[in-house]
Order: structure tokens, then C-alpha cells, then sequence
């Protein structure tokens, strides 16, 4: 079972999910995820919420193939931009244009 340390940075902790290419380590990596986000008081729903979250929006900063290996492997998608499956890679417009909409709230 992999436990990943309490204090760990963002790179850390999602760096190593982009580099899994089996259904099997990606499970085991996920529940570790989830069991490293629920020792800050999340229930596990919530945790898996949060770790598919942000499994897709550190996917997104790879290049695409990486990002649709882990959205599959780990059922999650980019929170702002969607599955990359489904509406594509967004192109730098988009991006801007997204990324303008949420400096506005």
C-alpha cells in the first residue's frame, strides 16, 4: 500500500500519477491520494472529489496524450476546461478567455 507522506508539495504528490500507464497502479495510487486528503478531516466522498479535481487540473499543464491517459486511468477531468476526450485540447484563446472569466469573480 503507498502512503504519501503528511506534509508533501503539489508536485510531489501529483507528478508521480502522470507517469502511470495501468489501471491497477492508478487505483492504488488514487486511494492513496484520497487516504493522504481525508487526514485533513475530509470525509471520503469529498476526498475523491478533491483528488479527481485536481488530478485533472495538474493533468492539464502535459501535453495532451499525458492528460487523457490520466483522465482515463483516473475517471477525472479538468475542472475549468472539461475532458479532453470529449471537447479537445483548448486553444490558447480559450484558455485567455477562461482565465480572464474567472479573474472576474
Amino acid at each position: 500500500m503507498i502512503k504519501l507522506p503528511l506534509k508533501i508539495t503539489i508536485g510531489e504528490k501529483y507528478k508521480p500519477a502522470m507517469k502511470i500507464y495501468t489501471q491497477k497502479e492508478a487505483d492504488e495510487y488514487f486511494e492513496a491520494c484520497v487516504q493522504h486528503c481525508m487526514k485533513f478531516g475530509e470525509i471520503r466522498e469529498e476526498a475523491e472529489k478533491i483528488e479527481r479535481s485536481n488530478l485533472g487540473y495538474f493533468a492539464g499543464y502535459y501535453d495532451s496524450a499525458t492528460r487523457m491517459r490520466v483522465e482515463k486511468l483516473f475517471r477525472c477531468r479538468h475542472p475549468i476546461f472539461g475532458s479532453i476526450a470529449e471537447k479537445g485540447k483548448p486553444t490558447a484563446e480559450e484558455a485567455f478567455k477562461m482565465g480572464e472569466k474567472f479573474a472576474e469573480k
